[in-house]
């Protein structure tokens, strides 16, 4: 069997070849790691018995849907192409994972958190997340060349699937980010065709990680309760615009959605739009507000009731 870095290279110059970017990489190859480790032995020796078992292993200890299915596809990959052992990776189940709604801010809120954002920078970083839909990733992975002003776009490189696509850049984000390219230039941060959100060396871009805190750290001092992440930005943007009545197909484009089921869950949220529509109970005639039928309509109700019995032969029935 080859060695254990041996197969490790192997598998990562197979993904390279399909042009797996670095993070699907590493995890990929942690996930074939962690297996490893519960199999005691090389990966390549594994059996289905063995693949059973870690994914009992894994239900009994609690590991949750997103992760047992990201296992999945690691293995998957490992089995089928590094290893041309297809039989092996049929033998591996995803979990199906209840889909929650997304946690929405309304605009007061999102307000109120930008207003708490510490500085320029991070005022700019959060109003791109909730401004354009833009998943944190995208967010710090923008450059200064990516801001078009002339045609208020914002060009999103390599998002998501490795696909380029331009969406909004508003007037008033337009001004959050130019207050904070002055700023920046004034520190020396801004490096020619440098990263739009330097990080602490203006080499590198501003880690996800560190826009996390950020965001963190401005609900609490907004006194927003519910929890909030970077990508609670993206999730409102969306159901703003739906609740806008933007259509749906838009803003699957705005936010780089490759399915439109994906955008549809938004109209689960859009709580004003929810709000807007008329219950077909609301056409009737207000509940309660007739008056009770006089004696006279009620004898001329149970008239016609007799002469339908009648006309059916059930007329001694008639109460």
């Amino acid at each position: 069997h080859p060695s254990g870095s041996a197969l490790r290279q192997r598998m990562i110059e197979d993904m390279s070849v399909r042009g797996f970017s670095e993070k699907p990489r590493h995890d990929y190859v942690r996930h074939v790691k962690t297996f490893s480790v519960f199999l005691g032995r090389s990966p390549d020796t594994a059996t289905s018995e063995d693949l059973r078992r870690f994914q009992l292993h894994q239900s009994e200890t609690g590991v949750q849907p997103p992760s047992v299915n990201s296992a999945v596809s690691a293995l998957r990959f490992f089995f089928t192409v590094t290893l041309d052992r297809p039989d092996l990776a049929r033998r591996l189940t995803v979990v199906r994972q209840p889909r929650k709604l997304p946690s929405v801010l309304s605009v007061e809120e999102v307000a109120l958190l930008l207003e708490a954002a510490p500085g320029p920078k991070y005022k700019a970083a959060l109003g791109t997340a909730y401004g354009a839909g833009l998943r944190v990733s995208e967010v710090v992975a923008l450059k200064l060349g990516d801001v078009d002003s002339e045609r208020m776009l914002l060009r999103v490189e390599q998002g998501k699937g490795r696909k380029d696509r331009h969406t909004m850049l508003s007037p008033q984000l337009l001004e959050l980010l130019r207050t904070w390219w002055r700023q920046g230039r004034h520190l020396g941060v801004m490096l020619p065709q440098g990263w739009l959100f330097p990080g602490q060396n203006p080499v590198d871009p501003l880690s996800t990680r560190q826009l996390n805190r950020v965001v963190h750290a401005a609900a609490q001092a907004a006194g927003i309760r519910t929890r909030v992440t970077p990508h609670t930005l993206r999730h409102s943007f969306a159901t703003h615009l739906l609740e806008q009545d933007i259509d749906i197909r838009v803003i699957q484009v705005l936010l780089g959605h490759a399915k439109l089921d994906t955008t549809a869950l938004y109209t689960r949220v859009a709580t004003n739009t929810i709000r807007a529509v008329m219950s077909p109970l609301d056409r009737l005639t207000p509940l309660g507000t007739n008056p009770p039928p006089t004696l006279g309509a009620r004898q001329h109700c149970r008239d016609r009731l007799a002469l339908l019995l009648e006309c059916l032969g059930q007329a001694d029935h008639l109460p």
